[in-house]
């Protein structure tokens, strides 16, 4: 949520509850206007199986995953992740569905569990894309 909000707003917001939000933004890229609509999904969320899941990932044109590099267990969970979402995405298309892989918090690095290294090679072997961001900075 803070890094989303952060891309919204320009503004860091540290605290947030455990609720989705779907966010719509207009965005100027190359000269183009392009609305983004950005379901905003906790991780306690993420977690549920099912008809919920589903309904994300079949909603969805891209996926932007991230992981806190202080928090091992956020980072195990992604190659399960991105492999359902490939079956479920690519399994209807030829398609490739463009999936990157954020590693979040990097102003903490005393406190980093998850190397940098790990991050883009993860992102390398599962085909995505891979980017470390500090929503705070």
């Amino acid at each position: 949520a803070a890094l989303t909000v952060r891309f919204l707003t320009r503004r860091f917001i540290g605290e947030y509850g455990d609720m989705e939000f779907i966010y719509s933004h207009h965005l100027t890229v190359d000269g183009r206007e392009i609305l983004f609509h950005i379901w905003d999904v906790p991780s306690s969320q993420q977690a549920e199986e099912g008809s919920s899941e589903e309904k994300r990932i079949q909603w969805a044109d891209s996926f932007v995953l991230v992981y806190s590099i202080c928090d091992r267990a956020s980072f195990n969970i992604l190659p399960l992740k991105i492999q359902f979402i490939k079956a479920a995405k690519e399994g209807q298309s030829q398609e490739k569905v463009p999936i990157v892989i954020v590693g979040n918090k990097r102003d903490l690095h005393h406190q980093r569990v998850v190397s940098s290294e790990e991050g883009r090679l993860l992102a390398l072997s599962l085909d995505c894309g891979f980017y470390e961001v500090s929503a705070a900075e």
